[in-house]
């Protein structure tokens, strides 16, 4: 057995999708953990993009099972609109995809309340998707939440509502006026989701022991970054699960010792969506530029990026708190041509410097970063292959980073199809098999 975690080590929108589908065949099972329809991971190739949000990246692959774990909250409505276009475009998710049936529901209410929430705060508005994340993460909490098993039963379903209802919900949604649900119609409503995701709902606990005993080689999926996790992130501009590797045995309801390897992905450069401190930010041209080059708009909300320069503080905290055994750098071609390219390596705050990522929010609002500068190269790296190929300046850059965040590169994207990719030899990905090309 050869198990492999891959984590965003940014603020998320790291590229997470195209490395899960690029090491995708060398696995028999992609689980995701995590996370709702607020991921928005992109995978390209053979000219088509295609955007997922609950669905497990490695999808695509005849062989590989997809497994969406109990930590994970699902949309009905909306999973069945991602499934619908996979299968228009060719992709068999149902014989593929299997759901836990643990996994709690975003009902329509909570994503009534979570965009009614963010309206109110106005100008101090975490800048969440308004997707029901937070609100549905809430409700299971509080124990007053529908789990996706619970759509076969209409009665059991009307009864959450109304107990919702009666422990607080009903206040909150007058207050900000938004309309009540009707319990029964609600529940008459979700008994249809069961009908068409029934047949994909199962076990997912009991196959991931199942895969571990079999000595399977199982790829664990992430959402969102390190940096948004809800214990160790910016909080509270964070998201509401946890995003680091930690959280993935609980969701999935497996021992630690089964998230055997970690891959964390960073951008060459970092992004942040929304509300909250990011000391690297470049408000000037450039910031501008990265962000038309890169395409910078959400996946989930088309919101423009922030974009700014590769934090080394930041990455190196997540290189700790994941256990990460190596990077994949995303986007790497976006830097070519710039005249000089930029590393945060450390923060001053308060006059005083320090490579420790603050625990405080208000702390990293307040961090000056302290930059290192590179010189830059031009030409294309879409062709590249091979780090040897690289101009010798992005060789500098990517060996300074695996020096300051004491973590190897191993992959570097130089473009947005899984055909753009550099690998470095002799790293942890040797103990697999290579991929295959294309998906069968």
């Amino acid at each position: 057995m050869a198990n492999l975690a891959i984590v965003g080590a940014q603020w998320g929108d790291e590229g997470k999708g195209k490395v899960v589908d690029l090491l995708a065949p060398r696995f028999a099972v992609v689980a995701r953990y995590q996370g709702g329809p607020n991921a928005g991971h992109t995978v390209v190739f053979d000219g088509a993009s295609h955007a997922l949000r609950h669905i497990p990246s490695g999808i695509f692959h005849d062989g590989v099972r997809s497994f969406i774990g109990a930590g994970t909250l699902v949309d009905p409505e909306a999973i069945l609109q991602e499934i619908k276009t996979l299968e228009a475009a060719g992709v068999p998710v149902t014989k593929r995809l299997t759901i836990s049936s643990r996994a709690h529901v975003i009902m329509p209410y909570h994503r009534a309340l979570d965009a009614a929430l963010e309206q109110k705060l106005g100008g101090a508005a975490i800048g969440t998707t308004r997707r029901g994340i937070g609100p549905a993460y809430g409700a299971k909490v509080e124990r007053t939440s529908v789990r996706l098993g619970d759509l076969a039963n209409p009665e059991a379903v009307r009864t959450v509502v109304e107990r919702s209802l009666e422990a607080g919900l009903r206040v909150r949604l007058l207050e900000l006026g938004v309309e009540l649900p009707d319990a029964r119609a609600l529940a008459r409503e979700a008994f249809s989701w069961w009908q068409k995701l029934g047949p994909m709902c199962g076990d997912v606990t009991r196959a991931m022991h199942e895969a571990i005993a079999a000595r399977l080689p199982i790829l664990f999926e992430g959402a969102q970054g390190t940096m948004l996790d809800i214990d160790h992130g910016t909080y509270p501009f964070v998201t509401a699960s946890n995003t680091v590797a930690g959280g993935i045995p609980p969701s999935l309801g497996i021992p630690p010792r089964a998230v055997e390897h970690t891959i964390g992905v960073v951008k060459a450069y970092c992004t942040r969506v929304g509300a909250g401190p990011f000391p690297s930010e470049d408000h000037s041209a450039t910031g501008n530029l990265i962000r038309e080059r890169g395409k910078e708009f959400g996946t989930v909300t088309g919101r423009p990026r922030r974009c700014g320069w590769f934090d080394a503080v930041a990455a190196s905290y997540a290189v700790r708190l994941n256990g990460l055994d190596a990077f994949a750098v995303t986007k790497f071609d976006v830097l070519s041509g710039l005249p000089v390219v930029k590393l945060a390596v450390a923060y001053e705050i308060d006059g005083e410097r320090t490579t420790w990522f603050p625990a405080s929010a208000s702390d990293v609002s307040r961090a000056v970063p302290i930059y290192e500068e590179f010189p830059g190269w031009s030409g294309d790296l879409r062709g590249v292959r091979t780090i040897e190929g690289m101009p010798r300046e992005a060789r500098v850059l990517i060996d300074r980073i695996t020096e300051l965040c004491s973590c190897p590169v191993e992959i570097v994207s130089v473009g947005p199809d899984r055909e753009e990719t550099v690998f470095r030899p002799g790293g942890l990905l040797d103990r697999f098999e290579r991929p295959r090309s294309s998906p069968r």
